[in-house]
């Protein structure tokens, strides 16, 4: 009997890895992740602890007792922001813990929460370059600014969506999105009836600002898992570098071409 015990341990670690790194790239905090891999566990019966880094998750299943022990680890993909799939798994976790579901049960939703289809690419350009728009409208900005800025804003997400999918490095994928915006949001300078062409400059970048990550750094300094929260802050600040970096590149292109 003791090897059909282990191989369920080993089942439930591989399980439990896969719901754990799947709610760390798709942006939850480190204390949401432990908590819902402890509800789970302990819905099937066994004690865990879990070790969570940036790029990698550590697992040890326990019986009862805290005496037998299996620990598995798993390389984590990197981050993305994804709350349907934060919101799902948090929702799975308690229909576990209430609803006696089994690991096949579990298995099964995870794949099923994994091929849950993302907003349409059309409303995700439309509603974000609307979102740069409004800002551009708070910073007092006439509507020729918020039409360039929603140009820009569309374009610019629309190059850092397919430099996405080319697998390059992400703070590339954020300076070459930042250059994109930036750029054409400076053609509000050479329009005479554009009143505030800086309104339309500075909220053309505003889709690109690391906010998932900066409040992830926060909650979890505050939770306590300080190594966590300095890797999310560090992140955050070279995201905001390589915007900045964008920026300034834009800058030099346009007084030189423009």
């Amino acid at each position: 009997m003791h090897y059909p015990e282990e191989s369920k341990r080993d089942r439930i670690a591989t399980v439990l890895l896969e719901i754990g790194s799947l709610m760390m790239c798709s942006g939850a905090n480190t204390e949401r992740i432990r908590v819902t891999l402890r509800r789970i566990a302990s819905a099937w019966g066994y004690n865990l602890e879990v070790m969570i880094t940036h790029r990698s998750l550590i697992v040890t299943v326990m019986d009862n007792r805290g005496e037998v022990a299996f620990s598995k680890i798993k390389r984590i993909e990197p981050h993305t922001v994804n709350f349907a799939i934060v919101s799902n798994i948090s929702h799975m976790s308690w229909n576990v813990l209430e609803g006696n579901w089994s690991v096949e049960q579990v298995v099964n939703e995870v794949e099923r929460i994994k091929k849950t289809p993302h907003h349409k690419r059309w409303l995700v350009l439309l509603t974000v370059g609307l979102s740069d728009a409004s800002f551009c409208f708070l910073l007092d900005g006439g509507y020729i600014s918020m039409v360039i800025s929603f140009i820009a804003t569309v374009i610019g997400l629309y190059v850092r969506q397919e430099a996405s999918k080319r697998k390059i490095n992400p703070f590339v994928v954020v300076s070459l999105a930042a250059f994109t915006a930036a750029f054409i949001a400076q053609f509000a300078y050479f329009i005479p009836a554009c009143k505030t062409p800086d309104a339309a400059f500075a909220t053309s970048v505003l889709f690109l600002i690391p906010g998932v990550p900066l409040v992830n750094s926060i909650t979890d300094l505050i939770d306590g898992n300080t190594q966590n929260g300095i890797a999310r802050g560090v992140n955050g600040f070279l995201i905001s570098f390589a915007i900045a970096l964008g920026l300034m590149v834009a800058k030099m292109c346009s007084s030189i071409f423009i």
